[in-house]
Order: structure tokens, then sequence, then C-alpha cells
């Protein structure tokens, strides 16, 4: 061999370590959405498409979802690193699971009010909680809102109220049929499925939870100890990442929800950018995400919550705030400030 070509041989080589060792500094994150591709999957679509997470060293790939309690099984299971949950669904998962060896953890806050509302037609002469006693409400069992309903109801003093089950697809139909009086779900779900229905939105009355004195935190990031132990800076840095997509999805709702058309085509864009705007306006942007700050919980409301839904949910075991929440990965304060000021 020629000193020449061996000299080329070694350059080759060396530049194959590089490449090899650039790669190898990606990390890959699986992550399990609730739901299915919907406006609200924006918020994680967004920092995929516009390489936010890789420009974090991350290689991100968003599946969607059946459910918040499949998403936790899912992470527990250590099938995906990340997901995002209803964290009333996390703490009963823990609280069932006391000896699960890999218990998920909530790491960020994004929903900090729930998302639960009843709602009722104008027609059904519903318009407070009270009027709710002596009806037939209608969800699916493991809908959140219905989990949470014993909540609202002794906060609200309802009661004698009879439940009808069915499949998700099937809920808003039965409510615009009359087979029942009122659901409950997701506010930005089911207001905008009853209006799919043919019913205007000033025909429904929407009581939402935060609004009668539940204070229960909704949907949250979760993270598999696992990754959290052998990884942090890799989740640092997504939700990081994940922090600079938000902002960009509140900023420019309409646009954001091109990421989501690129991952279900046959979506409505219209309907799916007013469900985000919905979510953003209700649920991420509420007076008390502001006060309390992107991402971010207050203990005592925490140990509230786990409080109640350790009644309302009737767990095997009392839900400890302490193991469902750690909240040392989120990013500084200046870079969670992306809230707007109403």
């Amino acid at each position: 061999m020629s000193k020449r070509t061996f000299l080329q041989a070694g350059a080759a080589a060396a530049l194959t370590l590089a490449c090899g060792l650039a790669t190898a500094q990606v990390t890959p994150i699986k992550f399990q959405l609730d739901w299915r591709f919907e406006g609200p999957s924006a918020l994680f679509l967004v920092p995929v498409a516009k390489g936010y997470f890789k420009d974090a060293k991350l290689d991100v790939t968003v599946d969607a979802g059946n459910g918040s309690g499949g998403a936790v099984t899912r992470v527990a299971s250590g099938t995906y690193d990340l997901g995002f949950a209803d964290l009333a669904a996390l703490m009963e998962f823990h609280a069932n699971n006391p000896d699960a060896p890999n218990k998920p953890v909530a790491i960020m806050v994004v929903y900090n009010n729930t998302p639960a509302s009843v709602m009722a037609l104008k027609k059904s002469g519903i318009k407070t909680p009270a009027d709710l006693a002596g009806k037939k409400l209608g969800a699916p069992v493991f809908d959140a809102g219905r989990r949470a309903f014993p909540i609202f109801a002794k906060a609200n003093g309802v009661s004698n109220v009879a439940w009808t089950a069915m499949d998700p697809p099937l809920r808003e139909t039965m409510l615009v049929r009359g087979d029942v009086d009122a659901i409950t779900g997701f506010t930005f779900t089911s207001l905008l499925n009853i209006e799919a229905r043919g019913v205007k939105a000033e025909d429904v009355v929407v009581l939402q939870y935060p609004d009668y004195g539940v204070k229960l935190y909704g949907n949250v990031i979760i993270a598999t100890p696992k990754i959290l132990k052998e990884n942090p800076a890799a989740v640092k840095a997504f939700l990081s990442a994940f922090t600079k997509g938000v902002k960009d999805v509140i900023t420019q709702p309409a646009a954001a929800i091109e990421a989501v058309k690129a991952r279900d085509g046959i979506i409505n864009t219209e309907l799916e950018t007013r469900r985000l705007k919905l979510a953003i306006d209700t649920v991420i942007n509420s007076a008390d995400a502001r006060a309390e700050g992107f991402g971010q919980l207050k203990g005592p409301r925490l140990a509230l919550m786990a409080s109640q839904v350790s009644d309302a949910f009737n767990t095997k075991t009392r839900i400890n705030p302490d193991e469902v929440w750690n909240g040392s990965f989120l990013p500084s304060a200046k870079e969670l400030d992306i809230l707007p000021k109403k």
C-alpha cells in the first residue's frame, strides 16, 4: 500500500468513526399520545416538524393513542419512553399497582386544568349542576369526566344520576338524539363533535369542571423511571424543545394544524384549528396556568387532587402525590414563560 493510499484509507476510517459517533449521540425517544391526531396533538407534532427535537439531538417518534389509561400502561410497560396522559389516570395506576416495577412519573403539566365538562342541550332544561339530579348521563366508562364526576357531584351537591355507557364515537350522537340528558367529555372534543352533528354552539350548555369547584390538573407529560435515571439530559432536552414548539403553536394555531394534517390527511382543518384554539384558551393558557406558570404545579393543589382521586376512583391504596410528580427536569423559568397575558 502506498503512503497516499494509506493516508486516504486512514481518513476514510476516521470519517466513518466520526459519523458513527455523531449518530450515537442522537437519542431515540418513543412518545405515546393520549388520543388520535387531532388539533391538540399539534403541541407535539410541531416540534417534530420544525426540527426542534432533531436540533436537541433527539429522534422522536409520536404515535396516536386511544385514551390516557392506555398511554400510562404503555409507558409503564417500557414500550414507550414518554407519553401524554391525564394526571388522574396516572394517579390511579400508581394507587392500584403499588408494586409495579416501572410506574411512570409526571414531569411537566400541559393542561393546567382538566378539560372535563358536563354538556347538555339547552332544550333539556339543564342550566346548572343542580339540574342534573335525576337525569340520565352518558359517557364511555373510562372517560376522564365520568371517572371524576363524583368530585364534581360532591362540590356541587349533585345526586341521583343514572349512567349509560357507550363507545366514544356514539357519545355525542346519543346526546343529540335524546338518548341521554347530558354527557361528560373533554370540552374541546365533545362540544365540536356536537356541533358536527348539527347543533349550534349557542344551543349547548357547557358546565366546565374548573368553573364549578373542580381544580384537577389535566394532561401531563409522563416518563419511565428508566429514562429519567439513565438519560436525564435527553429528558431535559425533550421538554425544552417541546416548550419551544408549544410557544409556536399558541402564537400560530392555524399554521400548527398543518403538522397534524401531515400525519392524518383526512382531518377537517377548520374543525381541528378550532379544537386546538379551544384547548389553548380553556386548559393551556387558563388563568390558573398563568398564575402557576406553564409546565408547573403547586404542591397543595396536587395533594388535594391526590386525595380527591383516591376517593372518587376508590383506589386500592391512597395516592402519594410525591411519587407521581418530578419537576426537576423542567426548563428554566425564562424558557417556560410562553403564555400570553390576557
